[in-house]
């Protein structure tokens, strides 16, 4: 998939817009095929919900792709072949990422080293010769460019190649101090977010940030971390992702120890040596990075935690075919197919949806147990989960499971 100019504005158009974060924007992509029927549905998906929206306007975007092409930064979507496989495959993927720098780094396998922001001596020596153990490896790190842990990290990494993942956009750099090392990153790997140009970067975007530096990698280290730390979401997100978890054991006198010696307890991988994740790893590696589907309604089984402000949207009718014009016809095939059923068999789409009701309560159910016990098509409970989940009438949650929403 490639898209093209007017296509890529669409995006940024639909992403920007108020309460749109991942999740929204896969649904609205699966239910309505393209950004531009999504942004023409969006008026009446507001007023059905009872809620005002504002959606990003054209100008709004224009003016952000200007001030990024100032930068040298470009913006690649999800499916477009330089979107980092293994970011792709997770649940929350950014629709958008922008990006300065070479997105050939993406080709190779990555590790993210994460830590304390006030770390020891011995963390950072320690982070410098895992980050330049890996990068030697053939191993391309992952960081948050944040002080301590992480800018050692990048600053070890430099020559063989180092991602920068932002919670900011690209022109408000944080911390500040960091930002002759963003350079010099960009000379040799990559910086990419996924917020637009000129956002400030607030308390609530850092893990945000987190679960793409964990979705970008294989692993996960954590150097040094207190109990409640952001490191120790990173690691959790990694854990979500069914990605793996390494931990350096650390004295209990140190408060740093406290995170990666809870992890260890808890099943991460201990690790004292760049033997120990490279090992760890090579399966992985040889096995490849797992493919996914991208706006398949299917597919929308597991959609994590949400961290962003996005809300459930009322059921309304797909914009007509012809308002539908697919990027890749092969990829919106099965969409395509959903609306068709829908519009073909309302009457059948209805009772399943009652009866998915009835079979739904506050516990979480596996979705694959609604179709044994319901009596339905594969296709017709997934349609009506949409359906109930675009009216706000369920919840999905992580394992393929779904429960009623308390009314």
């Amino acid at each position: 998939m490639k898209l093209d100019d007017a296509q890529r504005l669409n995006w940024l158009r639909l992403i920007r817009s108020d309460n749109v974060g991942p999740r929204t924007f896969r649904t609205l992509i699966a239910r309505f095929g393209t950004a531009s029927a999504a942004l023409e549905a969006l008026p009446e998906l507001s007023r059905k919900s009872g809620r005002v929206i504002r959606i990003a306007t054209l100008e709004e975007v224009e003016r952000e792709l200007a001030a990024a092409h100032k930068l040298g930064v470009r913006f690649i979507a999800l499916g477009e072949p330089d979107y980092p496989v293994a970011l792709r495959s997770i649940d929350s993927a950014p629709p958008v990422l922008a990006i300065r720098g070479d997105a050939s780094v993406f080709s190779k396998p990555m590790v993210s080293i994460v830590g304390s922001r006030n770390a020891s001596a011995n963390g950072q020596t320690f982070t410098e010769r895992m980050a330049r153990g890996l990068g030697e490896a053939g191993f391309i790190v992952v960081s948050g460019l944040a002080r301590g842990i992480d800018s050692r990290a990048h600053a070890a990494s430099l020559m063989t190649g180092t991602i920068a993942v932002l919670a900011g956009g690209h022109d408000k750099i944080y911390p500040p101090e960091n930002e002759p090392l963003l350079m010099q990153i960009i000379n040799r790997g990559a910086v990419i977010c996924e917020m637009p140009m000129g956002w400030t970067a607030r308390g609530r975007d850092f893990p945000r940030r987190n679960r793409i530096v964990s979705g970008l990698s294989l692993g996960t280290l954590v150097v040094e971390a207190a109990r409640k730390s952001g490191s120790l979401i990173t690691a959790r997100f990694a854990m979500e992702q069914g990605r793996e978890v390494f931990a350096v054991p650390g004295s209990p006198l140190d408060p740093r120890a406290n995170g990666p010696n809870d992890l260890i307890r808890d099943g991460a991988s201990l690790c004292t040596c760049v033997e120990d994740v490279v090992t760890a790893l090579a399966p992985l590696i040889e096995q490849g990075p797992a493919q996914k589907s991208l706006f398949d309604a299917d597919d929308m089984n597991e959609v994590g935690e949400p961290l962003w402000d996005e809300f459930d949207w009322p059921d309304i009718e797909p914009a007509p075919v012809a308002h539908r014009a697919a990027y890749d016809p092969g990829l919106y095939d099965s969409a395509t197919a959903s609306y068709n059923e829908r519009s073909q068999f309302p009457a059948q789409m209805e009772e399943g949806a009652r009866i998915i009701i009835e079979l739904l309560g506050a516990a979480p159910v596996d979705v694959d147990e609604l179709v044994r016990n319901s009596g339905l098509s594969v296709r017709v409970v997934h349609l009506a989960l949409l359906d109930l989940e675009l009216a706000g009438k369920i919840a999905r949650h992580p394992g393929n499971l779904v429960s009623l929403l308390a009314t």
